[in-house]
């Protein structure tokens, strides 16, 4: 299936914010591309209030297939602590299968380069922050906070956080050239010389276990982080605040089958209340990465 992104449009799209996220992580200067204010969304495809508020009434009581393998069943349950039972189910991964599926990307994932990952995660960000109206209700009524703070802190703020962790990731990618000449006397003999290739190599499978509090400010980084440095990331949202992370996976999963790359390279993990996948997903031979913010009765 061809691409509707190309690598090229997106680097063209993108590289102008990338810029400007490595100078600010070079000058640590204040610097962000999402507004704060409510009122300044609503335009250039982005969700107004109204909007956003009508995109989060819709989701309510129903499926949301992520078109994942080894879906082996649907969980859901959350209930806002302002009243509202959501309604909204998630697929059940059964994970020998889904682990084995998220692995066979990797390859393609991985030999893309820094900058055409630095600038897919961006795409990402870019339609994440369109529906943060959207995503503020999510976070509202699954954290409990009062909306201008889920507003900001699910929305701008881990919006931002997101974008540090790329900026920081390709910094670090390419600080170490991709070739380099090596050249050691030898007396009156020639020289020893030696072309070098350093190759930066993915650890595997990352595992974001979310939060009930902050889910997408907590989560964002190490997702972000994972994802631009060539890893797979597995989303294990709080059973009690799904929606927001389960958002955040549909997106990533529509940018990267957009971009000709293998959607499973981001999946979630939801799970029953009491079923404690984490503790067995952590010990995977499979996952490489774990980050995650918390109490131990989660985590």
């Amino acid at each position: 299936m061809a691409a509707e992104l190309t690598a090229h449009e997106l680097i063209e799209k993108h590289r102008p914010t990338l810029d400007q996220a490595l100078e600010a992580i070079r000058t640590r200067a204040y610097w962000s591309p999402h507004p704060e204010h409510p009122k300044a969304y609503g335009e250039h495809g982005s969700l107004d209030a109204a909007a956003g508020k009508a995109a989060f009434d819709a989701l309510l009581g129903t499926r949301l297939d992520l078109g994942q393998p080894g879906t082996d069943g649907w969980v859901g349950g959350e209930v806002s602590p302002y009243g509202v039972e959501l309604g909204v189910t998630y697929p059940h991964a059964d994970t020998d299968v889904l682990l084995p599926a998220m692995r066979a990307g990797q390859a393609a994932w991985r030999d893309a380069g820094p900058e055409v990952r630095a600038v897919v995660c961006l795409e990402i960000l870019k339609r994440i922050s369109d529906r943060t109206h959207e995503f503020a209700h999510a976070v509202m009524h699954t954290s409990g906070q009062a909306f201008m703070m889920a507003f900001q802190a699910g929305g701008p703020h881990a919006q931002d956080r997101g974008l540090e962790a790329v900026a920081y990731a390709y910094a670090e990618q390419v600080r170490t050239p991709e070739t380099a000449s090596w050249s050691k006397p030898q007396g009156k003999r020639d020289p020893l010389v030696l072309t070098k290739r350093f190759t930066a190599v993915p650890r595997g499978i990352g595992l974001v276990i979310g939060c009930n509090t902050f889910p997408t400010w907590n989560g964002y980084p190490g997702l972000f982080a994972s994802l631009a440095t060539g890893n797979a990331v597995l989303v294990k949202p709080h059973p009690r605040a799904v929606l927001p992370l389960a958002l955040t996976v549909q997106v990533a999963r529509e940018v990267l089958a957009g971009a000709g790359f293998d959607p499973n390279l981001v999946a979630l993990a939801a799970e029953n209340p009491g079923e404690g996948i984490a503790k067995t997903l952590a010990t995977r031979p499979e996952i490489r990465i774990i980050d995650y913010t918390g109490s131990t009765s989660f985590g």
